[in-house]
């Protein structure tokens, strides 16, 4: 006798629906051995320390298209390195030093450069502001 070898087999339907929940079941599984650890995060107390006063008495230098900021005064080009440097021969130590330079997206970068050296020869420490966006979950 011979066989008929054209015949073709196919898995019965109802298993693809055992294997798709087994998948899930098992990338459920592993996925819940990690412990959630979450952002480490400090948060701020009722009370003003000393520390956070300090904090608060960097300088903080705005560069927009045309014009810098020095805490909140607009400053003309020209007077800028006479302004910065008295600000900072005030401080005697390093860490009283830092100046946050904060700039526009439009500012050009040649006058950054200007503002930043200038800053620098000032003996100020630049550090840069940067925005970023940040979802916060609160539980």
């Amino acid at each position: 006798m011979r066989r008929n070898s054209n015949l073709l087999i196919e898995p019965p339907a109802s298993a693809t629906g055992d294997i798709a929940f087994n998948l899930i079941i098992f990338f459920l599984v592993c996925a819940s051995v990690q412990p959630d650890s979450g952002r480490k995060q400090t948060l701020p107390k009722a009370e003003e320390t000393k520390e956070e006063k300090e904090e608060s008495e960097n300088i903080e230098v705005q560069i927009k298209r045309q014009a810098v900021i020095i805490n909140g005064d607009a400053v003309r080009d020209e007077e800028f390195f006479v302004r910065i440097k008295a600000k900072l021969d005030g401080k005697p130590n390093p860490d009283e030093k830092v100046v946050i330079v904060k700039s526009d997206k439009d500012a050009p970068y040649h006058y950054w450069i200007k503002i930043t050296t200038q800053i620098e020869e000032a003996g100020g420490i630049i550090t840069l502001q940067l925005e970023e966006e940040q979802t916060v979950m609160v539980p």
